[in-house]
């Protein structure tokens, strides 16, 4: 599911990025979270782009030069960039100019959400018409292999009109869960 800026708190992140081509190889980025609204500088592994457009070569050519992002050295001489980022989780066109060549070369980029924090998301709780305290509840898990379990009925907590589910996997070997883009990290460090 695609991660927005308003899914996110203010801040700046590290993030790891794919890109489709080996040719295009982001080496670091560094996300920027602010009032709901995504950036990203990228350092790439070669000097061999000139500028960054987020969009196709074909879009690029008749795009105002403003929308272009050149390339700055950083410190240790590398190429880095700063790009406007839609969202995260969600395939990105990405076309950058070649030195050599004088053209765009078109590459998509995926910003991957799960290399960030936990506490890099907002969470968002809707309230509830039950009354506080201990309840159990079913719950049912989608996708995958179909060889990872979660434990049915699970534990549900409610106070003040919000719920907290305590989920158990089948195993014990899992570093994290993502629930509607949102990353947790287990509350134990044994067991499931």
């Amino acid at each position: 599911e695609p991660v927005y800026g308003e899914n996110l708190k203010d801040g700046i992140y590290t993030i790891e990025v794919d890109s489709s081509s080996s040719m295009f190889r982001i080496v670091n980025a560094e996300l920027t979270v602010k009032d709901g609204e995504m950036s990203a500088v990228l350092t790439l592994g070669g000097k061999g782009y000139l500028k960054l457009f987020m969009g196709t070569g074909e879009e690029a050519v008749s795009a105002d030069e403003s929308e272009y992002s050149d390339f700055v050295e950083d410190s240790e001489g590398a190429y880095t960039y700063e790009i406007p980022v839609e969202a995260l989780n969600k395939e990105l066109e990405c076309t950058s100019f070649s030195k050599r060549k004088e053209k765009w070369y078109d590459h998509q980029i995926f910003f991957k959400a799960e290399t960030l924090p936990a506490e890099a998301f907002v969470m968002e709780q809707e309230t509830i018409d039950l009354k506080d305290g201990d309840y159990t509840v079913n719950v049912e898990l989608s996708g995958g292999t179909g060889r990872a379990e979660v434990a049915s009925p699970a534990k549900l907590r409610v106070e003040e009109q919000k719920a907290t589910a305590v989920i158990e996997w089948s195993s014990p070997n899992y570093d994290y869960m993502v629930v509607n883009g949102e990353k947790y990290l287990p509350v134990n460090t044994e067991g499931n």
